[in-house]
């Protein structure tokens, strides 16, 4: 029997100088009974199964799209933009993080082929078998689960937040929103999620994680 994966209707409310963080997200299996940590295969939607099959594609699409856009940026962040580069370590520690999103290859023509933003909130936290993962701040907010996959690589299944929304849809019931990419180690207290063929602006969106403190 496989998982449903439910992302709970409380979100980051962003208040002056502070943030509620989400409650608990919960996994529960299918049958209500205790399950062993589950596999992401179990919970991931087709669609999703299939981006994650692509990411391969995916870079290969869109990283010779965001360098000749602008080669400079592209080689300064060195490790970030290697598909390749994927060190033991892969889960991120519980902890409040600065997350920088790179968007790579321009999905249609009115979207850059690379694109830059600042540093916003992210946080990871502990939730029993799997981690959360939520970006606090911005207009584009990613909040779902960590899943194990190996030493080297994790997997980010979850849905997106945008404007001043305060509530996530469940994972799984809008596949415009569902999101899904591979977390992996790049450096010393160095982390990205690569989430290939997202549904809006790029080919390719490469999340930076580096702790806060």
């Amino acid at each position: 029997m496989g998982y449903q994966f439910f992302i709970l209707p409380v979100l980051a409310v962003l208040a002056v100088g502070c943030a509620k963080q989400p409650g608990p997200l919960p996994i529960e299996s299918a049958s209500g009974v205790d399950s062993p940590a589950p596999d992401w295969r179990s919970v991931a939607t087709q669609t999703d199964r299939d981006r994650l099959r692509r990411w391969r594609d995916a870079w290969m699409t869109a990283l010779p799209a965001a360098r000749s856009a602008n080669s400079g940026a592209v080689a300064r962040e060195g490790a970030l933009f290697q598909p390749d580069n994927a060190l033991p370590g892969a889960m991120p520690p519980a902890g409040d993080y600065r997350c920088r999103v790179f968007k790579l290859g321009g999905a249609g023509t009115a979207m850059r082929d690379f694109t830059a933003y600042p540093y916003f909130d992210c946080r990871v936290d502990d939730e029993g078998d799997v981690k959360s993962f939520y970006k606090l701040t911005g207009s584009q907010r990613p909040i779902g689960h960590l899943f194990s996959d190996g030493g080297s690589r994790a997997v980010f299944l979850g849905t997106l937040m945008l404007g001043d929304e305060q509530t996530a849809l469940e994972y799984g019931r809008d596949d415009q929103r569902d999101m899904a990419g591979f977390v992996e180690r790049v450096g010393e207290r160095r982390w990205r999620m690569a989430l290939p063929w997202p549904k809006f602006e790029s080919q390719l969106d490469v999340v930076e994680l580096v702790p806060a403190a």
